[in-house]
């Protein structure tokens, strides 16, 4: 009798700890922490959604917990800041799923189009949402960040967006588009994409506007319209199924590969199939005013001949000049600047003037004369003045161009090594103008008051000078250094624009001024005088 007590209690408790461990339906009123019950499993044990650690705090999505080597699939809210270990994911009785901190503060992770009565991690390592009838109101599968898995497709119109780093799941600088006329392409994550931009594509535009990407379990990646029509194999397929678990993603190095790893082993994931095997392919890797080559066939990123690393250990901030730029070419009668060259590199070209034909030392000596050349690009006898900054930049051994780079005499130049020269502070006036633009144009639409018409007419002023070419005006004649001049008055002009969603964000604004990135030219702004 005691044996039979002893046999059911044993029986008992392993059912109870395998049902925990295979948690499939989750309730209203269920709830995870970071530091307690972190994660509900599917029923395999396999995938989990939850808490993973990252960074100094924690994240909220999918991954695989059946594996020593914890893998992300999906995050929820990826560029939110990580929480702390005192928050609490509830799954709440009126069927929303919420992070609370411990302040009793509420932010959404998910957004159905109804509440939700019930939850599930499937076996697919899909995470759904269900309504009273049972059916999905909501899944991960559908909002995919950086990897879909087998038995998923990334349908027409979805991106994925590369992470950060694989420590950081923030969005990265690279994306792969299923796109609406069939072509899945990669490009850099950049606004204003053309084209061009792109650096990997499938040329499958054309057939179809339903187009998907999907990933089968034997490790058939393919492409396929709504006929049921394969367009594209990427792989054949046909790898071993059983206990292997397979996965594709776009990595943080802008390349997309098919991953498998044997559940069985537990080894190391291993690499299928790849878009590309140059990893100075991507385009953007190196960010601005830098450039990609290869060693041993991994990428290493160098700046241009006189310039730096933004920040030390992360590429994609590009390179800034170590010189101090001066206004002009010419002072005192004489030459400020000489030009340094890097050979069998491409660039993306935004050329503002093509002089041909002509010698690469006329080129120099053209760039040099002028004030608005920064750079120049020379190839087949065609001489392509540029502005900075420089993108897209990478080493290609079988091409012939050359860019020719501005660098400033006052830093002396030993074996093409330019020392450190702070950049000149911008003269006070302009600082003040450009931050009080810039704040001007935050606080407009913000605040429902009318526009002062003095108000109106220095922006409308303020934009004639730039048109014009005509910015010293604005600073009475000073001397100023006209590059930062024009810079900041972009910038303001940018901020003060009507339509809320064309202005930039405060830190989008930061890094126009510090000339880190493009800043285009600004729309004619609209004019308030009708309304005073």
């Amino acid at each position: 009798m005691m044996a039979n007590i002893l046999l059911f209690l044993l029986l008992s408790a392993i059912f109870t700890v395998d049902a925990q461990q295979g948690e499939s339906i989750v309730s209203l009123g269920s709830s995870l922490t970071p530091t307690t019950k972190v994660s509900w499993l599917s029923r395999s044990g396999l995938y989990a959604f939850g808490f993973y650690q990252q960074s100094n705090g924690y994240a909220i999505g999918v991954f695989l917990a059946g594996i020593p080597e914890k893998t992300v699939i999906w995050t929820a809210n990826r560029d939110n800041p990580p929480t702390l270990a005192d928050v609490t994911l509830n799954f709440t009785g009126d069927g929303r799923l919420v992070l609370q901190s411990a302040q009793g503060n509420e932010s959404a992770i998910v957004n159905p189009p109804e509440r939700a009565k019930s939850a599930s991690m499937l076996n697919s390592g899909n995470f759904v949402l269900y309504n009273s009838n049972k059916d999905i109101i909501w899944q991960s599968f559908n909002y995919p960040t950086n990897t879909i898995l087998q038995g998923q497709c990334l349908l027409a119109g979805a991106r994925l967006f590369s992470s950060v780093s694989e420590s950081d799941q923030s969005t990265g600088i690279f994306q792969l588009a299923m796109q609406t006329d069939g072509n899945l392409v990669q490009y850099p994550n950049i606004p204003e994409l053309k084209v061009e931009h792109a650096y990997w594509a499938s040329n499958t535009d054309g057939q179809g506007n339903n187009v998907s990407l999907c990933l089968d379990d034997d490790g058939h990646l393919y492409l396929l319209n709504s006929t049921g029509k394969y367009l594209s194999n990427l792989t054949q397929g046909g790898y071993p199924t059983n206990g292997i678990v397979r996965l594709m993603r776009i990595d943080a190095d802008g390349i997309f590969r098919l991953y498998s790893h044997n559940l069985e082993k537990n080894g190391n994931w291993l690499v299928n199939w790849s878009s590309s095997d140059n990893k100075c392919d991507p385009k953007g890797l190196c960010g601005l005013n830098g450039f990609c080559t290869t060693v041993d066939r991994a990428a290493d990123c160098k700046c241009l001949p006189g310039f730096v690393r933004v920040h030390q250990g992360n590429w994609s901030s590009g390179c800034e000049r170590n010189f101090t730029a001066e206004s002009c070419q010419i002072k005192n009668g004489n030459m400020q600047y000489n030009m340094l060259e890097e050979s069998n590199t491409v660039w993306e070209d935004s050329a503002f003037s093509i002089m041909q034909p002509i010698t690469k030392e006329d080129c120099e000596a053209a760039c040099l004369e002028d004030c608005n050349c920064e750079a120049a690009l020379y190839k087949d006898a065609a001489c392509r003045k540029q502005r900075l900054p420089l993108r897209f930049g990478r080493r290609v051994l079988t091409d012939s161009s050359v860019a020719l780079i501005k660098v400033g005499k006052s830093a002396p130049i030993i074996n093409n090594i330019v020392p450190m020269v702070r950049e000149k502070k911008p003269q006070k006036g302009i600082l003040i103008m450009s931050i009080s633009l810039a704040a001007f144009g935050l606080i407009i639409k913000s605040v429902d008051w009318d526009l002062p018409e003095e108000e109106a007419i220095l922006e409308e002023w303020a934009y004639y000078c730039f048109e014009a070419s005509e910015l010293s005006k604005l600073v009475s004649g000073k001397e100023v250094d006209q590059r930062q001049l024009e810079r900041m008055v972009m910038v303001g002009l940018w901020c003060i624009l009507d339509e809320p969603s064309l202005r930039p964000s405060m830190k989008k604004v930061l890094l126009m001024l510090e000339g880190t990135v493009d800043i285009p030219i600004p729309p004619s702004p609209t004019s308030f005088l009708s309304t005073v």
